[in-house]
């Protein structure tokens, strides 16, 4: 029987400065744009402007950065009732300038959401919750948020919750550390029902470069459902019997931050429908549809400026003019 539509969605809220000045390292640059980030908080956003109920669980500093996270997922109609403001420890900031070649230039001052702990979480009413979302770039990366967060997976999957998961790998955070997040990230796709990849993320946990061999690699770590994102040519899916890539919509790209993120809430949102999330799994037309969906509100999200602020409602979609682009 289902227990709540609504999503829940566990991991970091920190705040991105993005340089503005063009080709300019942080040494040089002066002049910065202050906005919402955190890959969970962008899928719960998602959720919600799509017309889903999504809560978001995890830690920011008490502090004036922290606040102003707050207020821009009140704003959007995430709830924040789990969200707990930390009075020892600031909020989490990041700092980026992009250079023409692409190149970035990072800088990462960690802070709140690194000290989320067991006893911070309402236990009891996220389990009221039949899908869980774990897709935090920094859970992995240090305890105490480290061991909260694969322990909370676990405990979800024991109880026979949906459990969706984002690795999320960021080569500026795991400098060094590689083997250790693969080891990492195969204790989640170990618990997971469904698991989305970027296809380098499926390179570098599978260690092949073949992307069906590396899904069947996922499948056989654990995995029910894989879906591997590849930009503008679609989103390959597997359910462990059937494997497909289904194609995006044509859009001219501005900016693609977050479009990973609202391809995952747009999905999210779908299975939250359903009596039976884990069924839709099973049922390949079905998440072939899901897929399809997903992937045209990821592909919106490029045409504009912004994460959050990007995110497209239910009456853009529906008045978008697409062109799909043909199946590989």
């Amino acid at each position: 029987m289902k227990t709540n539509s609504s999503v829940i969605c566990i991991g970091e809220l920190l705040i991105d400065f993005f340089c503005t000045d063009v080709d300019i390292d942080l040494v040089k640059g002066r002049n910065f744009e202050k906005q919402a980030g955190g890959a969970p908080a962008n899928v719960c956003a998602s959720i919600v402007k799509l017309g889903g109920n999504a809560l978001f669980s995890g830690k920011v500093g008490n502090d004036p950065f922290g606040h102003f996270l707050k207020n821009a997922l009140d704003e959007v109609n995430v709830d924040t009732s789990m969200l707990v403001l930390d009075d020892e420890h600031p909020t989490t900031l990041a700092f980026v300038s992009l250079k023409i070649n692409g190149e970035r230039d990072f800088v990462f001052n960690r802070g709140a959401d690194a000290f989320l702990t067991e006893n911070d979480l309402d236990k009891e009413r996220i389990m009221e919750s039949s899908i869980l979302h774990f897709g935090s770039a920094t859970a992995l990366l240090d305890d105490p948020f480290q061991t909260t967060y694969l322990n909370l997976m676990q405990d979800a999957k024991n109880k026979g919750k949906f459990i969706s998961f984002d690795p999320n790998f960021r080569h500026d955070l795991w400098k060094g550390r590689r083997e250790q997040f693969v080891k990492l990230v195969r204790k989640g796709i170990a618990i997971a029902d469904f698991v989305k990849v970027s296809d380098d993320e499926l390179k570098i946990i599978s260690g092949v470069d073949n992307l069906t061999e590396g899904i069947a690699a996922l499948h056989q770590i654990g995995a029910i459902a894989v879906a591997v994102t590849l930009g503008k040519e679609g989103t390959l899916i597997s359910n462990n019997h059937h494997i497909e890539t289904i194609p995006s919509i044509v859009v001219d790209a501005i900016d693609s931050t977050g479009a990973g993120d609202a391809f995952v809430g747009a999905t999210l949102y779908q299975l939250a429908k359903a009596e039976e999330p884990k069924s839709v799994l099973e049922d390949f037309a079905h998440l072939k549809q899901i897929i399809s969906f997903s992937n045209k509100v990821g592909a919106m999200v490029c045409t504009k400026v912004g994460a959050i602020s990007a995110l497209p409602t239910q009456v853009e979609i529906n008045s978008f003019k697409d062109t799909l682009i043909k199946s590989l």
